[in-house]
């Protein structure tokens, strides 16, 4: 049986508030301060979607934020949902360009290499040490887009349902059965010791 998702919570100190003040007067320490509490969260969630472009986008959306950031109002969870929402954007704007240009077709020998690898269970790749970047192709492989990108927000990014529906655009509901159905997906692909939070 899976339980709740659950993750490991990044957050920024206790003096959030002062940190983003600091960062809209322009002061390195905050912008950097900012960056490093949330940067790897991010990064995580777009190369979870995008493995080969999801550095390039993140680095797309440090500078929307650096822009936008004297806009902003909120606090710390109203933050990381903004700066989510921008990575999500971004990462649609990408999949707009890219099916807007000619792609090629991959090779069959892919398929039966990329089936191949689904066989493996989480709780083995974890004991093999896997990259992340592999264990989420192999989840993107096993579940629709948006069960994989439900996932990938709720571990990898670390937001809670309602922050989900926010960024995707959806109800908390509608994500809650997304939620639930890439979760008995996932079990019943025999991934029934996927690390949830």
């Amino acid at each position: 049986m899976i339980g709740p998702i659950t993750w490991v919570d990044v957050a920024l100190d206790s003096g959030f508030d002062a940190v983003l003040a600091a960062a809209r007067t322009g002061a390195p320490w905050a912008l950097a301060e900012l960056y490093r509490d949330l940067h790897p969260a991010v990064l995580r969630y777009l190369k979870s979607q995008e493995p080969t472009e999801g550095e390039d986008i993140a680095s797309e959306v440090w500078i929307d934020v650096a822009g936008a950031l004297g806009r902003f109002e909120g606090h710390e969870p109203d933050f990381r949902r903004w700066v989510f929402t921008i990575a999500r954007r971004r990462l649609i704007d990408t999949r707009r360009k890219r099916g807007r240009r000619r792609t090629d077709v991959a090779a069959n020998e892919r398929f039966a290499e990329r089936a191949a690898n689904l066989a493996h269970d989480p709780s083995t790749l974890i004991a093999d040490r896997i990259t992340v970047e592999e264990a989420t192709q192999r989840l993107r492989a096993l579940l629709p887009a948006d069960q994989a990108e439900v996932i990938a927000l709720r571990v990898l990014g670390g937001l809670d349902v309602n922050h989900v529906a926010e960024v995707m655009g959806k109800r908390p509901g509608t994500v809650r059965v997304l939620q639930h159905r890439a979760l008995r997906r996932l079990a019943e692909a025999g991934w029934s010791r996927v690390v949830t939070k």
